[in-house]
């Protein structure tokens, strides 16, 4: 059941609160009773925390406004101050992938949020987002570990985003959820044929419906942010100043919920239940929660990393969390407890305010003409236009489609290569195999593609961009690029198993996966990218 600390967040949300949840177990059992021990000091539950778009700095950054759960995880834990994603797409999907999984995107098959998790044949249950499924991902996770080595192993993954609830777990069919843009949390018929009585209790209880036409509010008072409130470059000039209101109506308001902070604490709540009626922690084996908070990543697209919105957000998310952890003691032994924090990527500042705070040049980055004109080409030829594309700045083409014109294929390879690099704030253009040849040792730009190309993917061009160029709309952050403001994130152990301090050398989110599997004592079923940081780890462990 939820438990005051928790509930207090939840009211001052404007949140219905959660009653005790009822187990859906077979048996009955109560979902709050006594822990089951577990032999040799083994944690009981494993929590793995991703924040969307959650950059290395902003724990020091905020510095002691941080009261609450992130305080708390960063003073207790083993905080690695420079790890990052090794990779260079820095988006959801191919971040999230990797996180649990030890390996790159290369390896997981998951190079771009375009092709991440949506699935026709896996329509959502009460919802009509797209389907998704985990039917791309290759290879194993932490979780399919820990189940190898105890079959009773459970797992709960939640997020406000499909892709963030799924790829922490991979494959494994367990219970995983996301937010529905209706008002409920929802799946899909990869996992249930029907919500479960749990979940569709909570859904009942309408917490989202309850935000309608709710005004965010600065959590501090105005003189302890730095940042103006008023800055015409945010959120491409509209609505730039707080308050910032949730719709007044319940149609427009349940899909924009997704760009407010309440969003996070709702899925906490939401894991919280889940973890009750589950009884994940406290059935004898060691069980694993993997929760992915989103919404820094909706405020800092549209206000950037640094502006007063983000600043808030961070606030109310760091108290928020605070009270989650309070109520997870109290349901299950901390001492049996381990965390792990990171996020899936970094943000770069929105270009028009880089340039204008330092004067270094930064812009917007715009291809799709290029490929238009290509595709043109290529409609001529009977070549349908799905054969070429350009997702993330790689460029896939797919040459069983140009069967019977081989030579044009190169043609529009070569044109999109001499027109890309002709256009201003483009850094390279290079295959696959000249990128190969670089040193990526000395050259991290290089080193992060090569970690992108899986074998049987038809990447024929790889665009990188110069330092703070983005793609997308001008008045919004972005990111997705090899540089380390999109790839460095915190990453974060705390529990009886790791130390407590800070971590200056380098570190990798393909190593928390390893590290954690040697914590908990389980062998990962396949060759891994990442190795345990064993720096982190006390010596007396399982």
């Amino acid at each position: 059941m939820l438990r005051p600390a928790f509930l207090l967040a939840l009211a001052a949300a404007g949140c219905a609160p959660s009653p005790a949840a009822r187990s859906d177990t077979a048996g009955g059992a109560d979902a709050a009773g006594a822990d089951v021990p577990l032999d040799s000091g083994v944690p009981a539950l494993v929590v793995f925390i991703t924040i969307d778009q959650f950059r290395a700095d902003y724990l020091d950054r905020y510095g002691d406004q941080l009261t609450g759960g992130l305080r708390r995880l960063e003073r207790g834990g083993a905080l690695f101050v420079n790890a990052t994603h090794d990779h260079a797409n820095t988006e959801t999907a191919p971040g999230h992938a990797s996180v649990m999984s030890g390996r790159f995107p290369a390896s997981t098959g998951i190079l771009t949020n375009e092709s991440g998790v949506e699935d026709d044949y896996a329509p959502l249950l009460e919802s009509d987002q797209p389907g998704a499924s985990p039917y791309r991902f290759r290879g194993s996770t932490l979780f399919d570990w820990m189940r190898l080595a105890d079959p009773g192993a459970r797992a709960l993954s939640v997020s406000r985003k499909d892709r963030g609830a799924i790829l922490p777990v991979g494959r494994s069919p367990e219970e995983v959820y996301w937010y529905g843009y209706n008002g409920k949390f929802v799946t899909s018929r990869y996992y249930h044929d029907a919500l479960p009585g749990w979940v569709r209790r909570f859904n009942a209880r309408r917490s989202f419906h309850a935000l309608v036409g709710r005004a965010w509010t600065p959590l501090l008072e105005p003189g302890a942010y730095p940042e103006a409130d008023n800055v015409p470059q945010e959120n491409q000039g509209r609505g730039v100043t707080f308050p910032h209101r949730v719709p007044r109506s319940e149609s427009a308001a349940l899909p924009a919920l997704t760009q407010f902070p309440w969003m996070d604490s709702l899925t906490l709540a939401f894991a919280l239940d889940g973890v009750s009626a589950l009884r994940l922690g406290a059935a004898g084996h060691t069980d694993l929660l993997a929760v992915s908070l989103s919404t820094s990543d909706a405020v800092g697209h549209a206000f950037g990393p640094d502006s007063r919105e983000v600043h808030d957000q961070h606030l109310r998310l760091d108290r928020w969390l605070g009270a989650f952890l309070d109520s997870l003691y109290r349901l299950r032994d901390s001492s049996r407890v381990v965390i792990a924090l990171t996020s899936d990527h970094g943000v770069a500042p929105i270009p028009e305010l880089h340039t204008l705070r330092t004067g270094e040049p930064a812009g917007v980055v715009q291809m799709d003409t290029i490929v238009w004109r290509l595709q043109a080409r290529m409609a001529a030829r009977g070549v349908p236009a799905t054969a070429l594309r350009l997702e993330d700045w790689m460029l896939f083409v797919d040459r069983r489609a140009f069967a019977g014109a081989p030579a044009l294929a190169d043609s529009l390879v070569a044109d999109f290569a001499a027109a890309a690099r002709r256009l201003p704030g483009v850094a390279r253009v290079e295959t696959p195999a000249e990128i190969a040849r670089r040193d990526t040792v000395s050259d991290a730009v290089a080193r992060r593609w090569l970690h992108m190309f899986a074998p049987d993917a038809p990447i024929a061009l790889a665009v990188t961009l110069a330092p703070h160029r983005v793609r997308g709309k001008r008045g919004n952050g972005q990111h997705g690029s090899p540089y380390d403001y999109d790839a460095r994130v915190p990453v974060l152990f705390y529990g009886p198993p790791f130390t407590t301090g800070r971590f200056a050398s380098p570190a990798r989110v393909v190593d928390m996966a390893p590290t954690l599997a040697r914590a908990l004592g389980v062998r990962p079923a396949e060759r891994l990218d990442g190795r345990p940081l064993d720096e982190a780890l006390r010596e007396e462990r399982p």
